[in-house]
């Protein structure tokens, strides 16, 4: 099993930033792969951001050049740095870890972005 628990979301002006932090705890020796997506109201949960254990990173076009993911191993930890946020990325935030045969989720954090 592995636990995820989610922080930093919160509300910020169109323009502004916010750091999102996904804390893993269990079994994450287990864990291969992290991301971030997000749901807006009404629409599919998207993938915004993924980290492999090996550290390559990929993104969502909608949001590459604005969003970085990071990880710390040492904490556990992986990161989404948001910058320049605009409304459209108003939406609750999900973490989740991938391994061999299973994924897990967080219980999410909003956003939400004004105008």
């Amino acid at each position: 099993q592995v636990q995820l628990a989610e922080s930093g979301g919160g509300l910020v002006q169109a323009g502004g930033s916010l750091r999102l932090s996904c804390a893993a705890s269990g079994s994450i020796f287990d864990i291969n792969a992290m991301g971030w997506y997000r749901q807006a109201r009404g629409k599919q949960r998207e993938l915004v951001a993924h980290i492999t254990s090996g550290g390559s990173t990929s993104y969502a076009n909608t949001i590459k050049g604005r969003f970085t993911i990071s990880g710390d191993n040492a904490k556990n930890t992986v990161y989404l740095q948001m910058n320049r946020l605009k409304p459209e990325d108003t939406a609750d935030y999900y973490c989740n870890a991938d391994g061999p045969g299973f994924r897990y989720w967080g219980q999410g954090t909003q956003v939400t972005v004004s105008s």
